[in-house]
């Protein structure tokens, strides 16, 4: 079965790409702290931005495919450089912030679960264990072209995938409480806005559609692809919405009936063994690390693949500036181990602030998909302007509920 799993994950391609970088440990905090604190009462900001990502990795692979051009790319022609670094840079720095909270959660977790694995029971150190992790992603980033790292997030993301899954169906307790929550609505609560933001912002950040765009070229496809890149689309932004669902599920079928809350990453760990038992945590912490290593390869290759694409120049990793690059988004994982601090919150508003960008994206791509000369019997009909117009204002109203959050945390 394992083996059909990754014979048919083979077959997608750029979305797995984008399921490896979107389920990482910020989102699993995100939709663990909203399991925990309000159940499954969320559930339908999950599928609501997994249906608003299927159209708009659509659009963004399409216009790909017709014109040959990248996201940023399309930016730099068609409005000038000034956008398009705006665009650049405010993914380079949302970038930074992600890399310091999903190093630090993986870390912790796999400190926390080692406890009871070594003599002294104090744990492997969270130093030792992120330099160790660090470098083996590095190792395989220097050694590895595109085609490589795409087959090793294949077996994380089916690891990542069957933990989540599995670990769901052991701890929840009434599968109707997923359907309750599909009733749209935002909880009277502090930092509940939030929480909202930060789910919604894992699963619909702009550069979500900014590395759609660029997969897309890396995987050398045309529109002769159209059919399988929506396919592939699909099939992504399901498997987003499943393991999400699983996750937050994780947690509202132990924690919430009890009131517990989730402060820290660790803390699911620490809460879930007593009232799941060994093997369901032991499950959810092989999701969890597989879920922060297959959201770090698309970390640290993500600058290098975005000047490449600013540049429109082939994505090589072997560059001595892409390595440097690398490098140094690996020693960012070494900032709270050293330093110390809370990467849950860290993680949650990298993934807020991950939508300030977000509006401008989706309204540059927007304006370029009605380039009737350029995109012709492609260019956007009037259902797909409304469409985008209807998403674009929502990612504008979550993102102003997103910096209210974090203002009033």
């Amino acid at each position: 079965m394992f083996k059909k799993i990754v014979i048919f994950l083979a077959a997608l391609g750029p979305g797995i790409f984008l399921v490896g970088y979107n389920i990482g440990t910020g989102s699993v905090t995100s939709m663990a702290s909203a399991g925990a604190s309000y159940g499954m009462n969320l559930t339908w900001a999950v599928l609501l931005s997994c249906i608003f990502t299927y159209i708009l990795i659509v659009t963004f692979g399409q216009y790909t495919l017709v014109t040959g051009n990248t996201a940023i790319q399309s930016f730099k022609i068609n409005f000038g450089k000034f956008p398009a670094q705006i665009v650049l840079w405010s993914l380079i720095i949302s970038e930074m912030v992600s890399s310091i909270g999903v190093m630090a959660i993986v870390s912790e977790v796999i400190h926390e679960y080692s406890k009871s694995f070594t003599n002294s029971g104090e744990g492997i150190s969270t130093i030792l264990i992120t330099i160790v992790l660090a470098v083996i992603l590095i190792g395989l980033l220097f050694n590895g072209k595109y085609s490589l790292i795409e087959k090793v997030l294949i077996v994380f993301v089916t690891i990542m995938g069957l933990s989540f899954l599995l670990t769901s169906f052991i701890v929840i307790e009434n599968p109707s409480d997923v359907l309750i929550g599909m009733i749209p609505n935002i909880p009277n609560e502090a930092n509940a806005g939030l929480i909202v933001a930060g789910m919604i912002g894992t699963t619909m950040g702009g550069v979500l559609y900014v590395i759609r765009s660029a997969t897309i070229k890396e995987k050398n496809w045309t529109i002769a692809d159209l059919k399988n890149e929506k396919k592939d689309a699909f099939v992504s932004a399901l498997l987003m919405f499943l393991l999400s669902a699983a996750i937050m599920s994780a947690a509202a079928g132990t924690l919430y009936p009890k009131g517990l809350k989730i402060d820290n990453a660790i803390d699911m760990v620490k809460l879930l063994e007593p009232l799941a038992g060994k093997f369901a945590i032991s499950l959810f912490v092989a999701g969890l690390v597989s879920a922060g290593i297959s959201s770090l390869f698309p970390h640290y290759m993500l600058v290098p693949m975005l000047l490449s694409d600013y540049q429109n120049t082939k994505l090589d990793l072997s560059t001595f500036r892409n390595r440097g690059i690398v490098i140094f988004y690996a020693l960012l994982g070494l900032v709270v181990p050293i330093f110390g601090g809370r990467p849950v919150l860290v993680m949650i508003i990298s993934q807020a602030l991950a939508l300030i960008a977000t509006p401008l994206i989706l309204t540059l791509m927007w304006m370029q998909i009605n380039n009737k000369k350029l995109l012709k019997e492609h260019s956007a009909s009037m259902l797909k302007n409304i469409v985008m117009g209807l998403i674009t204002l929502f990612t504008i109203y979550i993102a102003v509920i997103g910096l209210i959050g974090i203002i009033e945390l």
